[in-house]
């Protein structure tokens, strides 16, 4: 069973990423503030199965920082390209909060690409689900974060993220993530994502997709999945009791267990 720390070249630039087991490719899209540590549960639950691979996305982990304009375009073409260099051919995609818009701006431009889509904690873009007011107060929280001191940004994210009842391990596993981001690197997702309106793709989806959340997620609530649901045909809406925004976190073992069902049914 191959596995490690890993990069190509892209255009003459550093991507980064992690790659567990054989079998059946499955790529792995983080969130902003992030990297493929993000991904440690699946990387170790779903390779038994799967080659599962995690990368580290521009202006993340050990990855080369974009540009503040990158946009979701740029980042889309980045993955597919990505895709392309380390040789998966129709991988699964899943995708977690930002991860989730990339995910679904990748079929959008390379809809060749997936051949399924799983959006955890997922949005149409902060404008497309949020609405533009919301949308430019987090383009603002992103683009200003390197000014606040680390130790309060890192607690005020942390809030947002998980529920009262997660364990301190899980906290202090994002808080390591979270001290390692790149302000490149989220100002860049913050602009992306702040002008992202993906809801009139969403009825053209017509690979299997499903669709994760935890009942208590804050950043993006249970509104949200159930407009992502209503506009992706076929799509499969599975809500865990307990979990908030890092239900792959919070519930590794039901989230692994939901994925692996859904992935073996779309073959």
């Amino acid at each position: 069973m191959r596995g490690g720390s890993e990069s190509v070249d892209i255009e003459g630039q550093t991507v980064a990423f992690e790659r567990r087991g054989e079998g059946p490719p499955l790529v792995l899209v983080h969130g902003a503030i992030s990297d493929s540590r993000d991904w440690r549960a699946q990387l170790s639950g779903l390779s038994d199965e799967f080659t599962v691979v995690a990368w580290d996305a521009p202006g993340c982990g050990r990855s080369f920082d974009p540009p503040d304009d990158y946009g979701l375009e740029g980042y889309a073409d980045c993955l597919a390209a990505f895709i392309r260099a380390v040789g998966l051919e129709r991988p699964h995609v899943v995708g977690a909060s930002f991860g989730s818009g990339l995910v679904l701006e990748l079929y959008r431009r390379h809809p060749a690409v997936p051949r399924s889509l799983v959006l955890a904690s997922a949005y149409a873009g902060w404008l497309g689900s949020l609405g533009r007011e919301v949308a430019e107060e987090r383009r603002e929280w992103g683009l200003t974060a390197a000014e606040q001191p680390l130790d309060e940004f890192i607690r005020a994210f942390n809030e947002t993220l998980f529920t009262e009842s997660v364990p301190t391990e899980l906290v202090e596993e994002m808080s390591e993530m979270v001290a390692d981001y790149h302000p490149a690197g989220l100002r860049a997702m913050a602009n992306a994502f702040a002008d992202a309106d993906l809801r009139e793709m969403l009825p053209s989806i017509d690979v299997p997709t499903l669709l994760i959340y935890g009942d208590a997620d804050q950043r993006s609530p249970l509104a949200i999945a159930e407009d992502l649901h209503a506009r992706i045909p076929g799509s499969r809406l599975v809500v865990i009791p307990g979990p908030g925004h890092m239900v792959n976190m919070e519930a590794p073992e039901r989230f692994n267990d939901e994925v692996r069902s859904f992935l073996r049914a779309a073959g």
